[in-house]
């Protein structure tokens, strides 16, 4: 649906991306994750057709997206920093977004409206709070029926009723209608219960990019502890942390659960067991001793 491929971007001479790839199936939840300046933003805002690369391809559907406006007809983009038109009020946006995009959505629009309950369509927008702005352009977003929905912070300044909403909503969408979603975010425990796909960026480029079941299934946390010296575990592979509180021992290992486990109990251990880790904590320890600037901001 989404193909980002080597994708390179500069401003006045400062190289932001650097031969950027990234790839986001039909239907998927991809959650863009990275600290400030990797350069997340940049990158939306050339997949919306905003800006144009120097070098590389992006392509919709198969199609260039720079000046594809039936492409772009396809695509609802919620920035961070919501624009609305001075003195507007949402049923004046409503007429404006439905002038813009084929397949909006009025009676959608109409059953939306119990989801938003403290919204009046005839009140300024300007007047509201900026979550209560975001509330809006969600509500106006999904009326339009996009293909693909683009959110670069979507949640930021929402209560925690409403964020549960809004992602409810949009889990709806997903399954009935195969609603493909882009989602930058720095909240990685919140993507962990949406996301199907992850891409990590550090520096202008996706440095990972994985399905959350494989990252899931090949990162393991071991705890145990043994009865008087600790054994060797060299010919354990990919041990990519180790540490140790009291007597009991936590390594995170990657590689095949079923192997691993047979190595940890011919060790003959008093006791262990296998954990699961959080997208945060696979994060770190993959990515963390990598570069400085990903470490700080999953930690």
């Amino acid at each position: 649906m989404i193909q980002v491929k080597n994708v390179v971007k500069s401003f006045d001479g400062k190289q932001i991306l650097r031969g950027t790839s990234l790839h986001v199936k039909k239907g998927n939840i991809y959650g863009l994750v990275g600290p400030n300046g990797a350069g997340k933003t940049t990158i939306i805002r050339h997949i919306t057709g905003i800006y144009k690369e120097n070098a590389g391809e992006i392509l919709i559907k198969g199609e260039p997206i720079w000046e594809n406006v039936r492409m772009k007809q396809s695509i609802a983009y919620i920035p961070d920093d919501i624009f609305f038109f001075t003195g507007a009020t949402l049923k004046e946006m409503r007429k404006f977004y439905k002038a813009l995009y084929p397949n909006f959505d009025d009676e959608l629009f109409e059953k939306l409206e119990p989801f938003f309950p403290k919204v009046d369509k005839r009140r300024k927008i300007k007047t509201y709070s900026k979550g209560m702005q975001k509330q809006m352009a969600f509500w106006l977003s999904i009326a339009c029926k996009p293909e693909i929905l683009i959110l670069d912070e979507p949640v930021d300044g929402l209560d925690p009723v409403m964020r549960k909403q809004v992602w409810s909503i949009l889990m709806k969408e997903v399954a009935d209608r195969q609603l493909t979603v882009l989602v930058s975010s720095h909240n990685l425990r919140e993507l962990e219960d949406v996301c199907d796909h992850v891409g990590i960026m550090s520096e202008g480029s996706v440095i990972l990019e994985r399905s959350l079941e494989e990252l899931q299934e090949n990162t393991l946390k071991i705890q145990m502890a043994f009865d008087g010296e600790e054994p060797d575990f060299a010919d354990v592979q990919d041990v990519i942390h180790k540490s140790r509180s009291g007597r009991v021992l936590t390594l995170i290992v990657k590689g095949n659960a079923a192997q691993i486990t047979a190595q940890i109990e011919a060790k003959k251990p008093l006791f262990y067991d296998l954990l699961p880790l959080t997208l945060e904590e696979i994060f770190i320890y993959e990515l963390g001793g990598k570069n400085y600037e990903v470490k700080d901001i999953l930690l």
